[in-house]
This record gives C-alpha cells, structure tokens and sequence, in this order.
C-alpha cells in the first residue's frame, strides 16, 4: 500500500516518475479503463474547488467511480465521530481516499487508521503534496527543474503550498527568493531544514529588487483573517501585488503562478500575458491526479 502524505517523504525519482507519467497522460496516452472497478472516497473537511474536482475527474477519466463525504454538517461528524472512525469506516467503501483536513497530521493519522491508500490532499499548514506535483509539471512544461530561480511572494508563514513547493524544488539545486511581508516568512524549521540541505535562500523587502532574475514567481494570497486591523491588512497587501508594470522587465522564459484561489494579488490584467501560467497550472491537476491515482492503485 502506498499512502502519499508527504512531499518530504516521495524521492526526486519519484517525483520525474509521476511527473513523467503525468506528461504522457496529458498526451493522450493512458488507458481510459485503467481504473475501472475502482473507487475514490473524496473527503474534504474544507472548502475546494479545484483539488475536490480534479481529483473526481482524474478518477472518472481513468475508468473509476468516485464517492464523495459531502457536506461536514451532514456526517456523523457532527455527532462526535473522530477522524480515526471515520477513516476506518471509509476504507471499508473504497480502494483510496483524498483527504482534506484543516489539522495538520491529521493525513498522517488517517494513513494509520486506513486499510487502503491515502492522498493528503491539504492539512492545516502542513504539507499538499498533489498541488507541489501538479507546480512542478507546470514549470517542467517551460523549463528544466534544476538550478533555476524561484521567487516566493505572499504568506509564506501559513502557505502549505509554498511549504510543500519548497521542499521539492531543493531536491532540483533551486535557488529560493523569499518576498513576504514582516511575521509572514517562512516558517523557521522548515528554513532550517532547506538550509541544511545546502538549498540557497535569499530575503528581498521587494518584488522590484530581483523580478529580473526570477525564472519563477509563485504568488500565495495574504490572508486578511491574519490581520486584525483592516488598514494594517490594505497597507501591507498592496506593496506585495502584481501588476503588468511590475513585469516590464522579466526574463523571456519567466513564468508567474498562483495556486488560486486569489483575490487581488494579481491583476487581472496579467491574465492576458504570456507568462500568467495559474489557469493552466489548475488545468494540469488532472493529468497529475490521474498519475498518482495510477501509482496508489495500480
């Protein structure tokens, strides 16, 4: 049984063999029956859009059928039943279960409980190893992995994308920028541990100082519950925006993301440039939800 909790804990081989299997698919080479027979339990315990749905249409593109909690309020949740009953429950209905939970560890518990695969699909501020997957591919699309430099701009303190983005992308010799405001950075063991690994991080107070350099910028929204004050909030939110005007001089290979959704973090006149890659980057869910499926139930 193999459960995908961690991107800490899936090899560089691993990763080129999903993103690999990924590429393939989104050419058109799988078998639409692959998955036949099978079934996916989606259990979210948060709000999605993107994650909940792709992952339906990874399963029912591959042949499988798809089962899904609904609504928290409408479970036995909310009669008292712990994650651990639930998971033991649910195993028993499916051949796999995506989780979402707003606990972190609370994937890594589920694991322990389940009889059958599990897909942390998000927990807490933890890790979200299918959105890393689904970034990846999206860069590999427009250039080598290896050594390029990335940008991180926004809340990278409770960012579980950025978290989990990071991590893989040292595996590929990436240099990491960091563009966040004060009490929002990378959270320190997580620095730590990218620095031990010889990963090269470098702080910028603005997106003005190094954009030129970037082959990479992935934007993460600041979120407003974070700030008391509604004007502290308007203040720091606008100095971390992009704009067209912020994009003049970018490299001709520069590709700018967000794992959505956003607010105003980006212009929506940025849509229209050839570098804005967030729309196609949840549009490559599928084929990479449709690999790892592969990979945890074949």
């Amino acid at each position: 049984m193999h459960h995908i909790i961690s991107i800490k804990e899936i090899t560089r081989e691993e990763i080129d063999d999903i993103l690999d299997r990924a590429s393939a698919i989104d050419q058109g080479a799988f078998d639409p029956d692959a998955l036949n027979g099978k079934i996916l339990a989606v259990l979210f315990f948060e709000p999605s859009t993107r994650t909940q749905m792709s992952f339906a249409s990874a399963m029912l593109r591959l042949g499988g059928k798809v089962i899904n909690l609904g609504s928290v309020e409408t479970s036995s949740i909310v009669k008292g039943e712990t994650l651990a009953d639930t998971i033991s429950v649910v195993s028993g209905y499916a051949d796999a279960i995506v989780l979402r939970h707003p606990k972190e560890g609370a994937a890594r518990l589920a694991s322990e409980f389940s009889t059958v695969p599990v897909i942390n699909a998000g927990d807490g501020a933890g890790q979200h190893p299918s959105q890393t997957l689904l970034d990846l591919f999206t860069i590999r699309q427009s250039m080598p992995l290896d050594g390029i430099d990335v940008g991180f701009l926004g809340d990278l303190r409770y960012g579980r994308t950025a978290h989990s983005l990071a991590v893989a992308l040292s595996r590929y010799g990436v240099r990491i920028h960091t563009i966040t405001p004060k009490g929002l950075e990378l959270p320190p063991s997580l620095t730590d541990d990218l620095l031990d690994g010889g990963t090269e991080i470098v702080v910028h107070e603005h997106l003005e100082d190094i954009i030129s350099e970037l082959d990479v910028l992935y934007v993460t929204r600041i979120q407003r519950e974070r700030f008391p004050d509604p004007g502290a909030y308007a203040s720091i939110a606008s100095g971390y925006r992009v704009t067209p005007e912020v994009l003049t001089d970018v490299s001709d290979r520069f590709i700018l993301m967000h794992p959505l959704p956003r607010v105003d973090e980006i212009d929506t006149r940025v849509d229209a440039l050839s570098c804005a890659r967030y729309f196609q980057q949840a549009k490559n869910g599928v084929p990479v939800r449709m690999a790892m499926l592969q990979k945890v139930l074949s």
